[in-house]
Formats: C-alpha cells, sequence, structure tokens
C-alpha cells in the first residue's frame, strides 16, 4: 500500500528544497513533472490539513482562505467539491449554498430557492446544481458560523472552482519552495450520479489536465464507499500520486450508497479489523471523526484501538476535525472562556494527544496551530 507522499515543512536539505522549487515552477509552466519527483524520501511526518482552508480566520473555501492556510505552515489544503449545473467542481461545503453566500440577498435568484432531498434529509435554500459556474461567480462567500467566528470578511470573496485551487497551490508552490497537497473531498457523489452530474470522472480529468496534479499530492475523499471504488477502478498504477480516504461517520451511521443500496453496513462495522481489512482494498486511509479514536491512557502515551487497527490493515490515519473554538474542544481542553472564544493551548494540547496515539494525518480549521502541534507540542 503506498504511503503518504505529501511533503513535510521545510526546512530540508538544500538539494531537496531545490529539487521542490523545481518541480512546482515546472508545473506553473506547464512542462511534465514525474511523479517520483514528489516522493523523494523524508522523514516521517504527521501531515497537517487546512480543513477548508484556514477556516477559524476567513470565509471556508476561498482562495483566501486557501492561501492564509498555506502561509500558516499547511502541507495540504482540502476544498470540499460540488458540481454547478454546467458540470463545474466548485468548492462548498455543501451543495446548499444559502449559509455560505450571499445568494439569498440576491433578488435575481429568489425564485430558485427550493427544497430538495439530499442523502435522505430534506434541506431548503439554493443548490449549486440550479446554477451555472456564471452565475455562481456573481456570489460572495459568507462566514459559515457567525456566531462563534468574525464576519469581517463576509462578501469579499467569490467562489473558486476547484481549477482555480490548483491553480492557487501551484503558485504558492513555486513561490515558497515547498510542495502542497491538495485533498479533495467529494461531497454526494451519488446523488450527484442520480442527476447525471457525477464528479469522480470529472475530478480525475481536472487533476489530470493540470501538470501540478499530475504529479503533487493529492488525497481524494469520500464518505461513500461506492464513489472511491470507482476512483481506484480508474486511477490504475500510473497515479501514484494519488491516494485515496474513506471517510467514516459515527458508528450508527451509513454510508448514503449503503442505504440506497439497501446494505445494512454501518460506519461501526467498517471500523471492526474485518472491515478495516475491507478499506484496505480500495483506499489508502481512514478519516475518522475524532471521537472515534477514543484515545485511551497507556502510560505516558495513549493509545487508540481504531489507530493500531488500522495501522495493522495497512491503513493511515487522519482524522476530522481540530478547531481552536472551546465550543469544540473536549471537556478535558477547555478553558474558562466563552463558547465562542479561542483557546490555542487547548487544541494543541488536543492535538498533542492524537498525534501521541499515532495518527498520521490531521484536519484542522487552524493550520497554524496544527503546524504548532506538529512541530514542537505548544
Amino acid at each position: 500500500m503506498a504511503g503518504f507522499r505529501m511533503s513535510i515543512r521545510f526546512p530540508v536539505s538544500a538539494p531537496l528544497m531545490a529539487l521542490a522549487v523545481s518541480i512546482a515552477a515546472a508545473a506553473c509552466a506547464g512542462a511534465p513533472v514525474t511523479p517520483e519527483a514528489t516522493m523523494a524520501e523524508r522523514p516521517r511526518q504527521v501531515l497537517v490539513i487546512a480543513h477548508r482552508g484556514a477556516s477559524a480566520w476567513l470565509p471556508e473555501h476561498t482562495l483566501a482562505a486557501y492561501a492564509r492556510a498555506i502561509e500558516d505552515g499547511a502541507d495540504a489544503i482540502e476544498p470540499d467539491l460540488v458540481s454547478t449545473r454546467d458540470g463545474h467542481l466548485v468548492a462548498r461545503h455543501e451543495n446548499e449554498i444559502g449559509g455560505t453566500t450571499d445568494v439569498a440577498t440576491r433578488p435575481e435568484f429568489a425564485a430558485r430557492k427550493t427544497r430538495r432531498r439530499i442523502d435522505g434529509e430534506t434541506m431548503e435554500g439554493w443548490f449549486t446544481e440550479d446554477f451555472s459556474l456564471a452565475e455562481l461567480r456573481m456570489l460572495r462567500a459568507r462566514e459559515r458560523l457567525p456566531q462563534l467566528r468574525s464576519i469581517a470578511h463576509d462578501g469579499q470573496f467569490a467562489v473558486p472552482t476547484l481549477e482555480d485551487i490548483i491553480d492557487l497551490a501551484a503558485r504558492e508552490a513555486a513561490q515558497r519552495g515547498r510542495v502542497i497537497g491538495i485533498v479533495p473531498e467529494l461531497k454526494h457523489p451519488s446523488y450527484f450520479a442520480s442527476i447525471g452530474l457525477g464528479i469522480e470522472e470529472r475530478l480525475l480529468q481536472a487533476l489530470s489536465a493540470h501538470a501540478y496534479t499530475r504529479s503533487a499530492p493529492v488525497m481524494i475523499q469520500s464518505f461513500e464507499v461506492g464513489s472511491l471504488r470507482i476512483l481506484r477502478g480508474q486511477l490504475g498504477s500510473d497515479r501514484a500520486n494519488v491516494e485515496l480516504v474513506q471517510l467514516l461517520g459515527a458508528a450508527d451511521g451509513q454510508p448514503h450508497d449503503a442505504v440506497v443500496a439497501k446494505s445494512d453496513t454501518t460506519y461501526g462495522d467498517m471500523m471492526t479489523p474485518q472491515g478495516l481489512r475491507a478499506i484496505a482494498a480500495y483506499a489508502d486511509a481512514i478519516g475518522p471523526h475524532t471521537s472515534s479514536l477514543a484515545l485511551q491512557p497507556a502510560g505516558e502515551t495513549p493509545r487508540s484501538v481504531l489507530v493500531d487497527a488500522a495501522h495493522a490493515a495497512g491503513l493511515k490515519v487522519v482524522p476530522y476535525t481540530f478547531r481552536p473554538e472551546n465550543h469544540f474542544l473536549p471537556a478535558a481542553f477547555k478553558d474558562g472562556g466563552s463558547p465562542a472564544a479561542r483557546n490555542e493551548s487547548g487544541s494543541i494540547a488536543e492535538m498533542s494527544a492524537y498525534i501521541d496515539a499515532g495518527i498520521d494525518g490531521l484536519f484542522t480549521d487552524d493550520p497554524a496551530l496544527g503546524r504548532r502541534a506538529v512541530d514542537t507540542g505548544r
């Protein structure tokens, strides 16, 4: 099983830095880049993945949030991908965009508000599949969690496409002398397939079209099994830079494609040793919620049964999501501040505990804190 191949943060040796600069510069110039160039031997390091960018500071899924994440030391940036009516992949947490854009204030789109059943849940609002890319370009992003985070940047940033994000990563990699990975999540793939807007093939086409993502590290995530199996079959053996991550929800939940197939398989089943071995047949890693890791004291170092079992099955473990506000922190890591207060020491302590338990990467809304947790633990 291929291991993670994203870069660690520099400094490293001068020859390796020169290699990374040449890789990114060649990609920006459209020159071919060999996959081996991004897989130079590097010390093992826990990956810091910017969850929707530096979303603790700026509206998520915007180029500004991704750029801030890279500046703050993220090894990789994570866009959630949904489809437009004309088949373009754009970065939004959900295909319902009433809470993450200013679409509700746009009278020209008022009539597009509707109800739709997505993955078994009825939702009301505005949906990306009802908009062309040109129309979505007219909208501006809003903070998704205004009760906890600043709205000072609402209305400033556009909705980016996957291509915009790849271009940004390539430019930043060339300028900074380090490889920056891309970790896209396919949102509601079976739903989009059901309306003729399947996203797996479009994603692979976009990755193949850009010189940077023909060799730079890419990890594709999905909560659905079928989507990853499709990708595994299409990737073949010539895309060594692309890895697949099976996301895992609550133990009593199910992948939506399992629900559609009337299977009784739960995420809990998938987290057993037998289930993990089955995942290893098509994926390279699992992405469980932090609570599923159930850290237990083991001398001076906490352990997790799930981490150990996943490693035994040949899978890496990349949990989600570490956030710096007291509202999201477990009780043991909270301080006396309000729910919306940033608790940097508590957040770093939480991430450090999971790092000590052996995780291979982490999704964080504040990559600067993730960088500190990985590099120094404080």
